[in-house]
């Protein structure tokens, strides 16, 4: 099949939408683990640290973001033009496994796959514009092994210690578990990598990453919330 026919078909836009699902999926994980160093020390000095050493990656790091906006915009873009062929074809869900090969899966992750995209999409910008940029108000620095650094660490702080910022963040990260719970199964699916015996299988696997992902990433700003330091006493605060 040539590229053209690739992206024209329904089917290799399932492909395109699948893999580049299964990459930022691969992409969520690694910022998780990246993430979860909020939980070591109370003076985020080693998340700190895991952030600065990605800033010294240099251009190798803007790359790899424009790597990731690509991987976002083919994601969308063929995620929409399955859906809307759908559509076109019947009014049916996105992703939905008929019965078969047995009982259809058709649930609310899957009714929900484009709301729940959508509201992904419009979160990651104001995402990237209050931690990347701190909201446009710039750093404090800290000193790290004779360094000045970003301070990362109180800007997260500052930003969950808000609890209408730290429970939103809840509410989206659930949001994202309720995406990845159709999307991380039906993507294996769409790339026939496993036989109809095997469903079970791979749509249990679905629901343990997404839980494991959602619970992590909602653990973080809950903790920060209720256990973590108070930013006025940890190098003054971040100033508005």
């Amino acid at each position: 099949m040539s590229k053209p026919q690739i992206w024209k078909s329904t089917v290799g836009k399932k492909v395109l939408a699948s893999v580049s699902g299964l990459a930022l999926v691969a992409f969520v994980i690694v910022h998780l683990i990246g993430n979860l160093t909020l939980f070591v020390g109370r003076d985020g000095k080693l998340f700190n640290s895991y952030a600065h050493h990605l800033e010294s990656l240099g251009p190798l790091l803007y790359v790899a973001e424009v790597g990731l906006i690509l991987i976002v915009v083919l994601h969308i873009a063929t995620a929409l033009g399955v859906r809307i062929g759908q559509r076109r074809a019947r009014p049916q869900g996105y992703g939905v496994y008929g019965s078969k090969h047995g009982p259809s899966k058709q649930t609310l992750a899957s009714r929900s796959m484009a709301i729940t995209g959508v509201i992904i999409l419009l979160f990651i910008p104001l995402h990237v514009w209050m931690f990347k940029f701190n909201a446009g108000r710039g750093f404090t620095d800290v000193d790290f092994d004779g360094h000045s650094v970003k301070d990362l660490y109180l800007v997260v702080l500052t930003a969950f210690k808000d609890p209408m910022k730290a429970w939103a963040y809840v509410g989206i990260m659930a949001l994202l578990g309720l995406h990845l719970r159709h999307g991380f199964w039906s993507a294996f699916q769409s790339l026939g990598a496993f036989a109809p015996k095997r469903l079970p299988a791979f749509y249990a696997a679905g629901l343990i990453c997404a839980l494991l992902l959602a619970a992590g990433f909602i653990a973080l700003p809950l903790y920060l919330l209720y256990c973590g330091p108070d930013p006025a006493t940890l190098r003054g605060g971040v100033g508005g």
